[in-house]
């Protein structure tokens, strides 16, 4: 595996791993309706492309991407997803493990995202906590998530 830049050129192999992991993954938690309002079958490409302009890493195995993260300098994890075809295979973890050496680098306090009720206890297994359950209008259907936190630990100098 190996994390990199994101290029443009990534951007519709982005939405296509996107739409296939929700439609075949969270398919376990969400329904149908659900599923298409979150990851409709078509995108403005310019539209999801400009969401990810200095901001998203992508991983690949060999030429094959299997996944991406969009964390912002903020602290705000929009999106971390992998592969249907490569989940369990620590792809998510290596993701988290390398945003959290940048969020190290640029002194972020706190990462939160909103995980969907699948992502929540990948999320929890990294430190994360559940601030609250939020039900979420997407396309005029209700979805429910979870606002979570990871906050950095306070090392204490002893003197």
């Amino acid at each position: 595996m190996k994390l990199r830049p994101f290029h443009v050129e990534d951007a519709m192999d982005c939405w296509r791993l996107f739409r296939d992991t929700v439609h075949r993954v969270n398919c376990r938690d969400y329904s149908e309706s659900q599923l298409s309002a979150w990851a409709p079958e078509t995108v403005d490409l310019d539209c999801w492309t400009q969401r990810f302009e200095g901001r998203v890493a992508v991983v690949e195995s060999g030429a094959q991407l299997i996944g991406f993260a969009d964390m912002s300098h903020d602290g705000h994890l929009d999106r971390l997803f992998v592969s249907a075809d490569h989940q369990r295979r620590g792809v998510a973890k290596y993701m988290w493990q390398e945003l959290r050496s940048q969020v190290e680098r640029l002194g972020i306090r706190i990462v939160f995202t909103e995980a969907s009720i699948t992502a929540k206890p990948f999320f929890e297994s990294v430190g994360f906590r559940v601030v609250k359950c939020q039900q979420v209008q997407c396309r005029g259907v209700i979805l429910t998530n979870y606002r979570m936190e990871w906050r950095q630990e306070t090392k204490l100098n002893s003197g």
